[in-house]
Formats: structure tokens, sequence, C-alpha cells
């Protein structure tokens, strides 16, 4: 993905997102391991992928034995998200391979056959979603949908495994709808619902609470970066805000981010200068031309996006 869209995509997908989706792109956030000449391809793989690298901080114990947490559900649903791509056997290959490459032998094989639990669990999950009944509201068709879930997980899992799995996204996923319902509640006043939510968010387990506030910090740093500009601060002054609020890793990134977004808004005033010229000449410039002139600075995905700056 252009960097100019992904900082752009995530600043609004942070403002907008609700529920579960905002857990997850917090957790995005967070620093990814750095790739080393001598980590695989991965994305000779799945190419819509491209730039980013398996998720989950998979790992075993000290007696190799697995270690079922979030962080095996994230590494099956970063490769399962490669379907229409890849097929479902050969994601499956290539997860066998991955859990090989991080896993020692004894908690590689507790990880496969793990792995054949999720997948009968999501085929399931799919016949589950159909059979359920109309709700009459948003809360209730999602708190019916968790319910489902819940209920279906007890056939493919032991008790250890669903704590481990699913604890963290159920809690967050509850706290949504419980969300849901404070803000359909017409009695509450904006004072209550208020108080309200915050009670709500306080009694979320830390991690949960700290990835809930993870885009409301973000908002707010990059607020801080704009004030900090405004008042002359220079790109090394910048870094040294984000670094302080996120970390060095974090603050290069923006700082690769903030060079794109940059490198567009030239671009865009060098192309509109250009083209008001061929506009104002005593002939109106062939289409032709005027593709020509977009050739030479955008590239075709770019262009489908010159029509908000003509």
């Amino acid at each position: 993905m252009n960097a100019r869209n992904l900082k752009l995509g995530l600043l609004a997908l942070f403002a907008c997102a609700g529920g579960a989706s905002v857990w997850m792109l917090a957790r995005a956030e967070r620093e990814p391991a750095h790739l080393t000449a001598a980590e695989p391809n991965y994305f000779a793989f799945v190419r819509s992928m491209e730039g980013t690298r398996p998720d989950g901080d998979i790992r075993q114990d000290a007696a190799d034995q697995l270690v079922v947490n979030a962080e095996l559900g994230h590494l099956f649903d970063y490769y399962l998200a490669g379907l229409g791509e890849q097929s479902l056997a050969a994601i499956q290959a290539e997860i066998g391979r991955e859990l090989d490459r991080r896993l020692r032998p004894t908690a590689a094989t507790q990880a496969r056959l793990l792995l054949e639990h999720y997948l009968q669990y999501k085929r399931a999950l799919v016949d589950i979603e159909r059979g359920l009944q109309p709700a009459p509201t948003p809360a209730a068709s999602a708190r019916q949908r968790l319910d489902a879930m819940q209920r279906l997980r007890r056939d493919y899992f032991t008790e250890k495994e669903i704590d481990g799995l699913f604890a963290d996204s159920d809690a967050y996923d509850s706290a949504a709808i419980a969300r849901m319902d404070i803000m359909a509640d017409t009695s509450l006043t904006p004072e209550q619902r208020k108080q309200k939510l915050a009670a709500l968010d306080a009694r979320l387990p830390k991690p949960l609470r700290e990835d809930r506030e993870a885009p409301t910090r973000v908002l707010r740093l990059e607020e801080s970066v704009q004030q900090a500009r405004a008042s002359g601060a220079d790109d090394n002054e910048v870094y040294r805000l984000r670094a302080a609020a996120l970390s060095p890793a974090a603050a290069a990134r923006f700082a690769d981010l903030d060079r794109e977004e940059a490198d567009w808004k030239r671009r865009i005033t060098e192309y509109q200068a250009q083209r008001k010229q061929l506009m104002s000449g005593p002939a109106a410039p062939s289409d032709a031309a005027l593709q020509q002139l977009r050739d030479a600075a955008f590239s075709p995905d770019e262009q489908k996006r010159l029509a908000a700056y003509e």
C-alpha cells in the first residue's frame, strides 16, 4: 500500500472504527519485528500483503509445550486473510512451514493440531451464522452472534484453549456490545451516558484498555506534531516527540510517511500548475497531452485520485 494512503487510512480508521475492529487496529500500531536478510520472503506467497509480516508472537514454554494464546489466532487469521489469492490447502501448508520456523518440533505439532480444530471451527461458524434469527437491535444481534460463537467453541477446543485463544477478544466484544446498549438507552442524560461509558472502559483488562486508548493517543500525538510544526519545530524535533510517545522505530516509520506525503503534495502542486498552463493555451489540450502530463508524475494507481485535484 502507498505509504501516504496507509497513514491517512490509519488515521481515518482510528477516528471512526468501532468494536473489535478498533482493537485489531490498535494491535497493528505495536512495533513489528524487523525483517533481516536471513528471513524468508513471505510475500511471494500473498502479494496483497507485501510490506507486512506474519502476525502472532507464538512461542513454547520451557518444556517445549505450545503456549496457547491469542497470538496463535492472530497468526492463523493473518494467513487465512489470503484466501482468494491462495487456496486453503496452500495457506494451511504455509502456516505449517511458519510454525516449523518459529517453534520446536513438539510445539509445532501441537500448533498444527490446533490449526485443524481452528479451521473446523471457522467452517462450522459459517453455518451457525446463517442460522441466526433476526434480532430487534444491533446490540442484540451482536450478543446473539457472540453467544453462538462461544457455544460452538466447546465442540472444537478445550476450556484452556478457549481461554487462551478467545478471552481477550471476547472481553473486548462484550464491552463493545455493552457500549451499544448504553448509546441506545434513551433514558440516559448525556452526563449519565458519559459516566457509564467511562465505568465500562475502566473495567476492561489493562492490555485491552490500553489498546482501546491507543487510537486516541495516536490522534492526540499527531495534533501535538501539527502544533509543534506550526511553532517552528523541525523534523528532528518532531522525530523526538514521536519517539518519546511511541518508540524510535514508530517515529521513523511516521517520518517516512511524512516524506511521502510531502512528495505527493509537491507533485500535485506542480501538476496543477502545468495543467493550468496547458488549459490556458489558445486551443484546448488534447486528451493525449493531458494523459502525458499525468503519466510524467503519477503511477496508474495514483492517477485514480487526480480527479479531486483537477
